[in-house]
């Protein structure tokens, strides 16, 4: 069984819960890390702040409307970082703007997934990159 790190950037709390409950239902053993704004995001990716002990993660979920830094800004920074452009960035996000998706590909996310509104439609979302990231794909966990 894989056993697979997931950083997931993301303010709303109801998304918080519902991708994290959807991908604990998973077979796939997943340890799962939330924060809530772009500058935490990048605390945690460069262990500095409250993140010192931070886990490398796997892959990350980022949002696109965070306060303090937008994920668009967040993945221009982890792109440009050979420490951590490695990673995969899959951009989930309500914004389903043509300038968001051109802006997240010109800034090398590895894919771009606009939310479902509707619960079930969101779990099937989850359950597709669970079987496409976590199943399918190879992902660099031995480069930690």
């Amino acid at each position: 069984m894989k056993n697979v790190h997931i950083l997931l950037v993301e303010d709303n709390e109801g998304d918080i819960v519902l991708t994290t409950e959807a991908f604990e239902e998973s077979k796939i053993l997943n340890k799962f890390s939330v924060v809530r704004n772009g500058k935490e995001a990048l605390d945690f990716l460069y262990k500095t702040g409250n993140y010192q002990d931070a886990p490398d993660p796997d892959i990350i979920l980022l949002d696109i409307n965070l306060p303090l830094m937008s994920g668009i800004e967040v993945l221009q920074e982890i792109k440009n970082d050979d420490r951590v452009k490695h990673i995969p960035v899959i951009m989930l996000t309500t914004s389903s703007s043509e300038k968001d998706i051109t802006l997240s590909y010109k800034h090398h996310a590895n894919c771009y997934i606009t939310k479902p509104v509707e619960i079930a439609k969101f779990l099937d979302a989850i359950t597709a990159i669970e079987h496409f990231w976590l199943e399918i794909v190879s992902l660099d966990v031995k480069r930690k």
